[in-house]
């Protein structure tokens, strides 16, 4: 008798994108299995400098890690809560530094959200649908 095995995760159709910033490939590729298999297209880039452009792609959700190379996660950040295109995008900072200084410039600028690096995945992914899909849903409902 054959073995019927449940669709992975990644089965459900999710028209979200999550935009990932982070020059660490490691956690550029963590992030981007975990969200494709929650079903989220996600695009990724290693600094903050093709997000502000003329052709800037809008996603749904921001993670932002603070030391980037061409300007820090803040200044990033503060720069996409000015555009008038993105400043409703939610941004959830992933970054190495954590301390209290750091996690409260990251809300003050405007982040939704701080995790620190080693990170929970399922508390991320947890707050990622909270803020990604329950806004979606209210709108349709």
């Amino acid at each position: 008798m054959a073995t019927q095995v449940a669709p992975p995760p990644a089965a459900r159709v999710n028209t979200r994108t999550i935009t990932i910033v982070d020059d660490d490939p490691d956690t550029q590729r963590l992030l981007r299995i975990t969200l494709e298999l929650e079903g989220y297209g996600v695009a990724t880039a290693a600094n903050g400098l093709e997000l502000l452009g003329p052709d800037a792609h809008k996603p749904d959700l921001f993670l932002l890690d603070v030391m980037l190379s061409w300007m820090d996660g803040f200044d990033l950040c503060r720069a996409i809560k000015r555009n008038p295109v993105l400043k409703d995008v939610p941004v959830i900072f992933v970054s190495g530094r954590d301390s209290p200084h750091d996690v409260r410039r990251g809300l003050e600028c405007g982040a939704a959200d701080y995790f620190t690096k080693p990170f929970d995945i399922e508390k991320l992914t947890r707050r990622i649908r909270e803020l990604v899909d329950a806004p979606a849903q209210a709108r349709s409902a």
